[in-house]
């Protein structure tokens, strides 16, 4: 749900997020449009956790870069679009001239939203589209109803090319970051 209707940019949002009354809330762009990001529930949080904890583990381990929680990422050159995957990997490459503090005005390489019963699957797919037409090489939708996720890559012209993997499945840096793997069945265990 919008919550105002005149075109913001990344400074409103910096703005607005500065008011007390504001401090602990969370805000998006997509298009100038400002969307308040609701608490998270159970389910998302522990997906969220998890991701973060595998891919945290791997980046660290081999010093690719760094794997990011919510953090604010645009397209440069458009102040209009602000997105925070819920967790993100940026590689040293591409954070080299980036600043410590503030948004990021890249996307990162590999970027990973998890459905919230809130979100509608079209736009957690015009977020995917963003990112990889602004840089990403890989979005991971984590759909917990289906206990499965959309790996969406870029195809020909605006189209989405969409794979589905379920919870036998496995997940795969591809070319964002060769060598991971991420087996479904830590994030969808079997029912006890």
């Amino acid at each position: 749900m919008a919550t105002q209707e005149r075109l913001l940019d990344i400074d409103a949002v910096s703005e607005l997020i500065r008011q007390p009354e504001f401090a602990d809330k969370r805000f998006y762009l997509m298009g100038g449009e400002i969307f308040e990001m609701s608490p998270v529930q159970r389910v998302h949080s522990r997906l969220a956790s998890i991701i973060d904890f595998f891919l945290r583990g791997y980046v660290m381990s081999k010093d690719l870069g760094e794997v990011h929680v919510e953090l604010g990422f645009h397209p440069p050159g458009d102040r209009h679009t602000l997105l925070a995957p819920d967790v993100a990997f940026v590689s040293h490459a591409r954070l080299s001239q980036q600043p410590e503090n503030g948004f990021l005005s890249i996307m990162p390489e590999l970027a990973v939203e998890i459905a919230s019963p809130s979100d509608s699957l079209a736009q957690l797919r015009r977020k995917a589209r963003i990112y990889l037409d602004n840089g990403s090489r890989v979005v991971w939708i984590v759909l917990p109803s289906e206990r499965g996720v959309d790996v969406c890559r870029s195809a020909d012209g605006a189209r989405l090319d969409i794979e589905f993997i379920g919870a036998d499945g496995l997940l795969s840096g591809e070319d964002a970051l060769p060598g991971f793997e991420l087996e479904l069945s830590r994030l969808f265990p079997t029912p006890k």
